[in-house]
Protein backbone atom coordinates (compact mmCIF):
# COMPACT_ATOMS: atom_id res chain seq x y z
CA UNK A 1 0.00 0.00 0.00
CA UNK A 2 1.38 3.55 -0.97
CA UNK A 3 1.36 6.40 1.69
CA UNK A 4 0.76 9.93 0.78
CA UNK A 5 1.32 13.47 2.47
CA UNK A 6 -1.31 15.37 0.64
CA UNK A 7 0.10 19.21 0.75
CA UNK A 8 -3.31 21.56 -0.13
CA UNK A 9 -5.76 18.97 0.27
CA UNK A 10 -8.28 21.50 0.38
CA UNK A 11 -7.74 22.53 -3.31
CA UNK A 12 -9.13 21.31 -6.80
CA UNK A 13 -6.42 18.97 -6.84
CA UNK A 14 -5.98 18.03 -3.22
CA UNK A 15 -10.27 17.16 -3.27
CA UNK A 16 -9.65 15.26 -6.92
CA UNK A 17 -6.50 13.41 -5.14
CA UNK A 18 -9.07 12.14 -1.99
CA UNK A 19 -11.66 10.57 -4.84
CA UNK A 20 -8.74 8.85 -6.30
CA UNK A 21 -7.94 7.47 -2.84
CA UNK A 22 -11.23 6.74 -1.87
CA UNK A 23 -11.77 4.63 -4.62
CA UNK A 24 -8.96 2.76 -4.49
CA UNK A 25 -8.51 2.29 -0.78
CA UNK A 26 -6.80 -1.15 -1.21
CA UNK A 27 -3.98 0.79 -2.52
CA UNK A 28 -3.58 4.14 -0.87
CA UNK A 29 -3.06 5.80 2.41
CA UNK A 30 -3.09 9.28 3.35
CA UNK A 31 -0.63 9.49 6.01
CA UNK A 32 -0.45 13.10 6.68
CA UNK A 33 -2.29 16.06 5.05
CA UNK A 34 -1.94 19.98 4.94
CA UNK A 35 -4.07 22.66 3.74
CA UNK A 36 -4.11 26.84 4.28
CA UNK A 37 -6.98 27.81 6.20
CA UNK A 38 -10.23 25.96 4.83
CA UNK A 39 -10.76 24.64 8.73
CA UNK A 40 -14.28 22.96 8.13
CA UNK A 41 -13.57 21.40 4.67
CA UNK A 42 -10.10 20.50 6.21
CA UNK A 43 -11.78 18.40 9.39
CA UNK A 44 -13.93 16.49 7.45
CA UNK A 45 -11.24 15.26 5.39
CA UNK A 46 -9.25 14.40 9.15
CA UNK A 47 -12.51 12.58 10.03
CA UNK A 48 -12.65 10.57 6.39
CA UNK A 49 -9.06 9.83 6.10
CA UNK A 50 -7.58 9.59 9.51
CA UNK A 51 -4.01 10.60 8.51
CA UNK A 52 -1.24 10.46 11.26
CA UNK A 53 -0.77 13.73 11.14
CA UNK A 54 -2.44 17.09 9.77
CA UNK A 55 -1.72 20.85 10.04
CA UNK A 56 -3.07 23.63 9.10
CA UNK A 57 -0.73 26.50 8.04
CA UNK A 58 -3.01 29.43 9.13
CA UNK A 59 -3.16 29.17 12.93
CA UNK A 60 -6.74 30.72 13.93
CA UNK A 61 -8.18 28.73 11.58
CA UNK A 62 -6.16 25.58 13.04
CA UNK A 63 -6.89 26.15 16.56
CA UNK A 64 -10.67 26.49 15.50
CA UNK A 65 -10.90 22.98 14.68
CA UNK A 66 -7.98 21.50 17.59
CA UNK A 67 -10.42 20.41 20.23
CA UNK A 68 -12.52 17.98 17.46
CA UNK A 69 -9.56 16.41 15.33
CA UNK A 70 -10.14 12.80 16.06
CA UNK A 71 -8.10 11.04 18.34
CA UNK A 72 -5.08 8.99 17.09
CA UNK A 73 -4.94 12.11 14.68
CA UNK A 74 -1.54 14.04 15.37
CA UNK A 75 -2.48 18.09 14.50
CA UNK A 76 -0.94 21.43 14.61
CA UNK A 77 -0.97 24.54 13.24
CA UNK A 78 1.59 27.06 11.48
CA UNK A 79 3.56 27.18 8.50
CA UNK A 80 6.49 24.73 10.27
CA UNK A 81 3.81 22.56 11.24
CA UNK A 82 2.40 22.23 7.67
CA UNK A 83 5.71 21.77 6.15
CA UNK A 84 6.37 18.77 8.40
CA UNK A 85 3.98 16.89 6.72
CA UNK A 86 6.13 16.33 3.41
CA UNK A 87 7.92 13.94 6.21
CA UNK A 88 5.19 11.41 6.07
CA UNK A 89 4.30 8.83 3.21
CA UNK A 90 6.37 7.14 0.64
CA UNK A 91 4.79 10.37 -1.62
CA UNK A 92 4.60 13.60 -1.61
CA UNK A 93 1.53 15.18 -3.33
CA UNK A 94 2.46 18.64 -3.76
CA UNK A 95 -1.33 20.35 -4.72
CA UNK A 96 -0.46 23.58 -2.71
CA UNK A 97 -1.06 26.61 -4.14
CA UNK A 98 1.55 29.59 -4.99
CA UNK A 99 5.00 30.48 -4.32
CA UNK A 100 4.30 28.04 -0.97
CA UNK A 101 4.46 24.84 -3.13
CA UNK A 102 8.73 25.19 -4.03
CA UNK A 103 9.05 24.84 -0.29
CA UNK A 104 7.35 22.17 -0.04
CA UNK A 105 9.05 20.38 -2.62
CA UNK A 106 12.19 20.73 -1.70
CA UNK A 107 11.41 19.70 1.84
CA UNK A 108 9.81 16.59 0.19
CA UNK A 109 13.38 16.09 -1.84
CA UNK A 110 15.16 16.49 1.25
CA UNK A 111 13.04 14.34 3.06
CA UNK A 112 13.87 11.71 -0.02
CA UNK A 113 9.96 11.56 -0.63
CA UNK A 114 9.11 10.94 -4.26
CA UNK A 115 6.75 14.20 -5.44
CA UNK A 116 3.71 13.85 -7.58
CA UNK A 117 3.80 17.75 -8.57
CA UNK A 118 0.55 19.48 -9.16
CA UNK A 119 2.37 22.66 -8.00
CA UNK A 120 2.91 24.80 -11.40
CA UNK A 121 5.40 27.37 -9.05
CA UNK A 122 8.07 25.27 -7.69
CA UNK A 123 9.26 24.99 -11.07
CA UNK A 124 7.91 28.39 -12.42
CA UNK A 125 10.09 30.20 -9.78
CA UNK A 126 12.79 27.83 -8.80
CA UNK A 127 13.24 25.34 -11.69
CA UNK A 128 16.77 24.94 -11.28
CA UNK A 129 16.88 24.68 -7.30
CA UNK A 130 14.41 22.27 -7.45
CA UNK A 131 15.50 19.68 -10.25
CA UNK A 132 19.52 20.28 -8.57
CA UNK A 133 17.56 19.19 -5.20
CA UNK A 134 15.28 16.21 -6.71
CA UNK A 135 18.39 14.99 -8.78
CA UNK A 136 20.40 15.16 -5.98
CA UNK A 137 18.39 13.24 -3.88
CA UNK A 138 17.92 10.97 -6.25
CA UNK A 139 13.74 10.84 -5.90
CA UNK A 140 10.83 10.49 -8.53
CA UNK A 141 9.36 13.81 -10.13
CA UNK A 142 5.99 12.59 -11.20
CA UNK A 143 4.03 15.21 -13.37
CA UNK A 144 0.57 15.60 -12.61
CA UNK A 145 -0.36 18.74 -14.61
CA UNK A 146 -2.69 16.95 -17.53
CA UNK A 147 -0.26 18.46 -20.20
CA UNK A 148 3.16 17.37 -18.79
CA UNK A 149 1.49 13.86 -17.73
CA UNK A 150 0.65 13.67 -21.80
CA UNK A 151 3.96 14.25 -22.35
CA UNK A 152 5.32 11.83 -19.35
CA UNK A 153 2.73 9.33 -21.18
CA UNK A 154 4.30 9.51 -24.69
CA UNK A 155 7.53 9.62 -24.22
CA UNK A 156 6.96 6.35 -22.37
CA UNK A 157 7.43 7.46 -18.53
CA UNK A 158 11.26 8.71 -19.86
CA UNK A 159 11.63 12.29 -19.53
CA UNK A 160 15.31 11.96 -20.81
CA UNK A 161 14.17 10.35 -24.24
CA UNK A 162 14.94 11.91 -27.33
CA UNK A 163 12.43 14.66 -29.25
CA UNK A 164 12.01 16.63 -31.94
CA UNK A 165 9.13 18.72 -29.96
CA UNK A 166 7.19 18.73 -27.20
CA UNK A 167 3.49 19.86 -28.30
CA UNK A 168 1.88 21.75 -25.57
CA UNK A 169 -2.22 22.38 -26.33
CA UNK A 170 -4.49 24.70 -24.92
CA UNK A 171 -8.05 24.85 -25.01
CA UNK A 172 -7.55 28.69 -25.45
CA UNK A 173 -10.14 29.57 -22.53
CA UNK A 174 -13.22 31.19 -22.87
CA UNK A 175 -11.78 34.78 -24.82
CA UNK A 176 -9.60 33.01 -27.57
CA UNK A 177 -11.40 35.01 -30.32
CA UNK A 178 -12.29 38.35 -27.77
CA UNK A 179 -10.79 41.84 -29.68
CA UNK A 180 -8.77 43.91 -27.39
CA UNK A 181 -12.11 46.39 -26.84
CA UNK A 182 -14.35 42.92 -25.98
CA UNK A 183 -11.62 42.25 -23.10
CA UNK A 184 -12.30 45.12 -21.67
CA UNK A 185 -15.41 44.39 -20.51
CA UNK A 186 -14.03 40.71 -18.88
CA UNK A 187 -15.98 40.72 -15.45
CA UNK A 188 -14.36 37.77 -13.18
CA UNK A 189 -17.75 35.70 -13.17
CA UNK A 190 -17.39 35.89 -17.12
CA UNK A 191 -13.64 34.73 -16.63
CA UNK A 192 -14.36 31.84 -14.43
CA UNK A 193 -16.75 29.92 -16.80
CA UNK A 194 -13.92 28.08 -18.12
CA UNK A 195 -15.25 25.73 -21.55
CA UNK A 196 -13.48 22.56 -20.41
CA UNK A 197 -12.35 22.54 -17.11
CA UNK A 198 -13.51 22.65 -13.86
CA UNK A 199 -10.77 24.14 -11.91
CA UNK A 200 -9.48 26.85 -8.95
CA UNK A 201 -10.45 30.36 -9.23
CA UNK A 202 -6.62 31.33 -9.54
CA UNK A 203 -5.63 28.01 -12.58
CA UNK A 204 -9.45 29.70 -14.20
CA UNK A 205 -8.14 33.07 -14.59
CA UNK A 206 -4.76 31.86 -15.78
CA UNK A 207 -5.84 29.73 -18.41
CA UNK A 208 -8.33 32.78 -19.75
CA UNK A 209 -5.50 34.73 -19.72
CA UNK A 210 -3.19 31.90 -21.15
CA UNK A 211 -1.02 32.88 -18.43
CA UNK A 212 -1.13 29.19 -17.40
CA UNK A 213 0.21 28.12 -20.78
CA UNK A 214 3.57 30.61 -20.37
CA UNK A 215 3.86 28.50 -17.20
CA UNK A 216 3.32 25.15 -18.92
CA UNK A 217 6.02 26.05 -21.19
CA UNK A 218 8.54 26.65 -18.22
CA UNK A 219 7.81 23.78 -16.45
CA UNK A 220 8.52 21.70 -19.39
CA UNK A 221 11.78 23.26 -19.84
CA UNK A 222 12.45 21.54 -16.68
CA UNK A 223 10.30 18.57 -16.90
CA UNK A 224 12.26 17.33 -20.36
CA UNK A 225 15.45 19.48 -20.29
CA UNK A 226 13.97 21.00 -23.60
CA UNK A 227 15.19 24.44 -24.89
CA UNK A 228 12.43 26.59 -25.65
CA UNK A 229 12.66 26.56 -29.12
CA UNK A 230 11.95 22.81 -28.96
CA UNK A 231 8.63 23.30 -26.95
CA UNK A 232 5.15 24.45 -29.42
CA UNK A 233 1.98 25.32 -28.01
CA UNK A 234 -1.11 24.73 -30.01
CA UNK A 235 -4.85 25.75 -29.04
CA UNK A 236 -7.19 22.36 -29.49
CA UNK A 237 -10.88 23.64 -28.10
CA UNK A 238 -12.17 20.19 -27.22
CA UNK A 239 -9.29 19.48 -24.62
CA UNK A 240 -9.12 16.22 -25.82
CA UNK A 241 -5.75 15.80 -26.63
CA UNK A 242 -3.84 17.02 -23.72
CA UNK A 243 -0.17 17.22 -25.61
CA UNK A 244 1.90 15.40 -27.96
CA UNK A 245 5.43 14.63 -28.39
CA UNK A 246 7.05 14.55 -32.18
CA UNK A 247 10.07 12.73 -32.71
CA UNK A 248 13.24 12.79 -35.30
CA UNK A 249 11.37 10.40 -37.48
CA UNK A 250 8.14 12.50 -37.80
CA UNK A 251 5.97 10.90 -35.89
CA UNK A 252 3.88 12.01 -33.18
CA UNK A 253 2.26 10.49 -30.31
CA UNK A 254 -0.85 12.06 -28.70
CA UNK A 255 -2.54 11.37 -25.47
CA UNK A 256 -5.99 11.65 -25.25
CA UNK A 257 -9.00 11.65 -22.80
CA UNK A 258 -12.33 13.40 -21.81
CA UNK A 259 -10.96 16.36 -19.40
CA UNK A 260 -10.05 14.92 -16.27
CA UNK A 261 -7.80 15.78 -13.75
CA UNK A 262 -7.91 12.47 -12.09
CA UNK A 263 -6.39 10.57 -14.66
CA UNK A 264 -2.94 12.28 -14.32
CA UNK A 265 -3.40 12.39 -10.43
CA UNK A 266 -3.87 8.76 -9.97
CA UNK A 267 -1.21 7.71 -12.78
CA UNK A 268 1.79 9.75 -10.95
CA UNK A 269 0.10 7.23 -7.48
CA UNK A 270 -0.04 3.95 -9.59
CA UNK A 271 2.64 4.35 -12.37
CA UNK A 272 3.72 2.29 -14.09
CA UNK A 273 0.09 0.25 -13.33
CA UNK A 274 -3.05 1.76 -15.31
CA UNK A 275 -6.33 1.67 -13.12
CA UNK A 276 -9.89 2.18 -13.81
CA UNK A 277 -10.26 6.30 -12.75
CA UNK A 278 -14.26 6.60 -13.24
CA UNK A 279 -12.86 8.45 -17.13
CA UNK A 280 -15.54 7.15 -19.79
CA UNK A 281 -14.36 6.13 -22.44
CA UNK A 282 -13.88 8.26 -26.01
CA UNK A 283 -16.82 8.24 -28.27
CA UNK A 284 -14.69 9.11 -31.26
CA UNK A 285 -17.95 8.96 -33.65
CA UNK A 286 -19.80 11.48 -31.09
CA UNK A 287 -16.54 13.44 -31.13
CA UNK A 288 -16.94 14.07 -35.00
CA UNK A 289 -13.34 16.70 -35.54
CA UNK A 290 -11.14 18.01 -33.49
CA UNK A 291 -9.68 21.42 -34.19
CA UNK A 292 -6.31 22.83 -33.78
CA UNK A 293 -5.71 26.92 -34.53
CA UNK A 294 -2.42 28.72 -33.61
CA UNK A 295 -1.64 30.13 -30.11
CA UNK A 296 0.07 33.52 -31.56
CA UNK A 297 2.30 35.05 -28.62
CA UNK A 298 1.57 38.82 -29.38
CA UNK A 299 -2.37 38.38 -29.38
CA UNK A 300 -2.26 36.99 -25.42
CA UNK A 301 0.43 39.17 -23.23
CA UNK A 302 0.47 37.50 -20.28
CA UNK A 303 1.49 34.45 -22.31
CA UNK A 304 4.03 36.68 -24.34
CA UNK A 305 5.27 38.07 -20.89
CA UNK A 306 5.73 34.39 -19.58
CA UNK A 307 7.63 33.27 -22.72
CA UNK A 308 9.67 36.49 -22.07
CA UNK A 309 10.63 36.02 -18.05
CA UNK A 310 11.59 32.28 -19.20
CA UNK A 311 14.09 33.59 -22.01
CA UNK A 312 15.60 35.97 -19.54
CA UNK A 313 15.90 33.00 -17.21
CA UNK A 314 17.22 33.85 -13.66
CA UNK A 315 15.01 34.92 -11.23
CA UNK A 316 12.66 36.58 -14.00
CA UNK A 317 9.76 33.70 -14.16
CA UNK A 318 9.71 34.15 -9.93
CA UNK A 319 8.87 38.03 -10.02
CA UNK A 320 6.25 36.73 -13.56
CA UNK A 321 4.79 34.71 -11.13
CA UNK A 322 4.09 36.85 -8.33
CA UNK A 323 3.21 39.65 -9.91
CA UNK A 324 0.37 37.37 -11.91
CA UNK A 325 -0.90 36.61 -8.27
CA UNK A 326 -1.53 39.70 -6.63
CA UNK A 327 -2.85 41.10 -9.97
CA UNK A 328 -5.19 37.75 -10.73
CA UNK A 329 -6.91 37.99 -7.04
CA UNK A 330 -7.12 42.08 -7.35
CA UNK A 331 -8.85 41.16 -10.77
CA UNK A 332 -10.89 38.88 -8.82
CA UNK A 333 -11.71 40.89 -5.94
CA UNK A 334 -13.00 43.68 -8.15
CA UNK A 335 -9.49 46.09 -8.03
CA UNK A 336 -8.23 46.06 -11.47
CA UNK A 337 -9.60 45.06 -15.19
CA UNK A 338 -9.04 41.84 -16.81
CA UNK A 339 -6.79 43.43 -19.51
CA UNK A 340 -4.42 45.48 -16.69
CA UNK A 341 -3.94 41.75 -15.34
CA UNK A 342 -1.04 41.80 -17.89
CA UNK A 343 0.29 45.43 -17.54
CA UNK A 344 0.90 44.99 -13.81
CA UNK A 345 3.12 41.36 -14.42
CA UNK A 346 5.01 43.54 -17.28
CA UNK A 347 5.62 46.82 -15.17
CA UNK A 348 6.53 44.54 -12.30
CA UNK A 349 9.30 42.47 -14.62
CA UNK A 350 10.57 45.39 -16.48
CA UNK A 351 11.40 46.70 -12.59
CA UNK A 352 12.84 43.35 -11.74
CA UNK A 353 16.58 43.18 -11.12
CA UNK A 354 17.62 39.83 -11.98
CA UNK A 355 19.65 37.74 -10.19
CA UNK A 356 20.98 34.03 -10.13
CA UNK A 357 18.03 31.90 -9.26
CA UNK A 358 19.89 28.72 -7.59
CA UNK A 359 19.19 29.98 -4.11
CA UNK A 360 16.00 30.06 -2.35
CA UNK A 361 16.01 33.58 -0.16
CA UNK A 362 17.27 34.80 -3.50
CA UNK A 363 14.21 33.27 -4.97
CA UNK A 364 11.81 34.18 -1.68
CA UNK A 365 13.52 37.66 -1.75
CA UNK A 366 12.45 38.34 -5.40
CA UNK A 367 8.87 36.90 -4.76
CA UNK A 368 8.59 39.46 -1.72
CA UNK A 369 9.85 42.32 -3.68
CA UNK A 370 7.34 42.04 -6.84
CA UNK A 371 3.99 41.37 -4.69
CA UNK A 372 5.13 44.62 -3.01
CA UNK A 373 5.97 46.12 -5.95
CA UNK A 374 2.37 45.31 -7.95
CA UNK A 375 0.40 45.86 -4.95
CA UNK A 376 1.68 49.49 -5.23
CA UNK A 377 0.95 49.55 -9.09
CA UNK A 378 -2.89 48.44 -8.04
CA UNK A 379 -3.20 50.81 -5.61
CA UNK A 380 -2.20 53.68 -7.54
CA UNK A 381 -4.47 53.19 -10.38
CA UNK A 382 -7.05 53.48 -8.51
Amino acid sequence: MKSISLIGSTGSIGRQTCAVVRRHKELFRIAAMAAERSAEAFLRQVEEFRPEYAALADERAGESIRDRIPAGVKFACGKEAAEAAVGYGDTAVIAATGFAGLRYSLLAAEQKRDIALANKETLVCGGELAMQKIRGAGVRLLPVDSEHSAIWQALSFRPDQPFRRLIITASGGPFYSYTREQLKGVTPADALRHPTWNMGAKITIDSATLLNKGFEVIEAKWLYDAPLEKIHTVVQPESIIHSMVEFADGSVLAQLSYPSMELPIQLALTYPQRLDCGVKPLDFEALGSLHFLPLERKRFPCYDLALSAAERGDNYPCAFNAAGEVAVRAFLDGRLPFTAISEVIGEVLSGTEGMPAADYEVLAETDARARMRAEGLIASRR
